[in-house]
């Protein structure tokens, strides 16, 4: 008899112990309903009072519309609300043209924040730099803009102008800068033989566009064709673009099976993997990724997986640290949601949002600005030993200051790996 009573109230408190949590829950779900119903009942009540008594006639349209965007404004940089001209803006910016100035923003701290010029547009002729603050657009200070407004008011016609007030680190006053509009025709890869002699390559890639792979497949067949053995892929400056872009380059340097980025976000359909496969991959031969602190979003992807893979060496400046998913979502009216969703995370774990990627060799854009001694080449030893030394390193360091100093590094890095006979140290097995 005790023993079932023992055993019957044993099943009282099993059966409390799991009801309990549930009805707790179905609690707390009730309770978050309420708060809802509550909130959107002061909601409703602050449009009635603006519409009884603010002192100017406003539609409930841009009642609603500024009411979400300082709903995105709360939540982080880079989501955000737009109308459908901005919709429109922001489906123009992966064609390869428009019309600008030609550099890519970000909300940083609630500064508007150049993440990169585009080469070869007005912001980069205009002398343009990752990093700069822009504080006032035409005298208008940005300040409580959304991003796409500012984007708004930077683009427009060819021909016109805008002035852009700029800080910038290590200048002591904000200046302006005026820039000529252009339409911005951005051409994705570019690509050279940079020595004959040694077979190495030269790729750059601008931008992850649309047809991104297909340009890079092109321009690496054609080097490849011409005697490359070693390859130097370019990602300075480069803002990013398109995640299947991005995915679908690494996946021409990698072996199949492996991961090249993955996404972890609240619901089960961000929490995506993304691996490589064997079927197009170019011939494995020594490569040199450059970066700086232009390099963002796409760029940090492909960066990320081959140096993990080993697959690259890595060499510049830390990258700008742009890792988070943003998905689309259309609203019924032609506006949409610009929400992020997830965060990028590398095959090695790490999370690239504000943390960037370090290259395995730091070589700073600005090393011989800081008369830093330059490097001392085999030739220039040679004549140190004859007695020309003295005079030919002068010549040499003012050689430095008119040269890509990272290009030429990565150059002389693949010279020495081709020399030596490396391998090019892409592991069977990563994970």
């Amino acid at each position: 008899m005790k023993e079932k009573k023992r055993i019957l109230v044993s099943l009282i408190i099993l059966l409390f112990i799991l009801v309990v949590p549930i009805e707790a829950a179905k609690k707390a779900k009730d309770k978050d309903k309420a708060s809802l119903y509550m909130y959107l009942k002061v909601f409703s009540e602050a449009i009635h009072y603006i519409e009884k008594n603010y002192v100017k006639d406003v539609s409930y349209k841009d009642l609603i519309y500024n009411a979400i965007k300082g709903m995105t404004s709360g939540l982080d940089p880079h989501s955000v609300f737009m109308t459908p001209d901005m919709f429109k803006e922001m489906q123009i910016e992966t064609t390869g043209e428009f019309g600008g100035v030609g550099m890519v923003v970000t909300m940083q701290n609630g500064v508007l924040t150049v993440v990169s010029p585009i080469e070869d547009t007005p912001a980069w002729r205009a002398g343009i730099k990752a990093g700069d603050k822009i504080i006032k657009i035409d005298g208008v200070p940005t300040k409580g803009m959304t991003l796409m407004e500012a984007v708004k008011k930077l683009r427009g016609p060819k021909g016109t102008k805008v002035t852009i007030t700029i800080v910038r680190e290590g200048v002591e006053k904000p200046f302006d800068v005026t820039i000529v509009r252009d339409i911005i025709k951005v051409k994705s890869v570019t690509y050279k033989m940079l020595d004959e002699k040694n077979g190495i390559g030269y790729i750059k890639i601008k931008q992850f566009q649309e047809k991104t792979t297909q340009e890079l497949t092109k321009a690496f067949n054609n080097l490849y064709k011409k005697g490359m053995r070693a390859l130097i892929l370019d990602l300075r400056n480069n803002p990013g673009g398109l995640l299947v872009q991005a995915v679908s380059v690494a996946d021409k340097f990698l072996s199949g099976g492996k991961l090249i980025v993955y996404t972890k976000g609240k619901g089960a359909t961000e929490n995506l993997r993304y691996f490589s496969h064997d079927k197009g991959t170019f011939p494995q031969i020594p490569m040199v990724i450059l970066v700086n602190a232009g390099s963002a979003s796409a760029s940090e992807i492909v960066t990320g997986a081959l140096k993990a893979h080993k697959r690259a060496v890595v060499i510049g400046e830390k990258t700008f640290g742009k890792g988070s998913v943003q998905t689309i979502f259309p609203l019924s009216d032609g506006s949409a949601l610009k929400l992020t969703t997830a965060y990028y995370y590398t095959p090695d774990h790490i999370c690239i949002e504000e943390k960037g990627i370090t290259p395995d060799i730091v070589i700073p854009e600005n090393l011989v600005a800081k008369k830093e001694h330059p490097v001392i080449r085999e030739k220039q030893l040679v004549e140190l030993k004859k007695g020309k030394g003295l005079k030919n390193l002068d010549k040499a360091k003012e050689k430095e200051k008119k040269e890509d100093y990272q290009l030429k590094f990565a150059e002389d890095f693949l010279k020495l790996w081709l020399r030596l006979g490396l391998s090019t140290n892409a592991p069977k097995k990563t994970h």
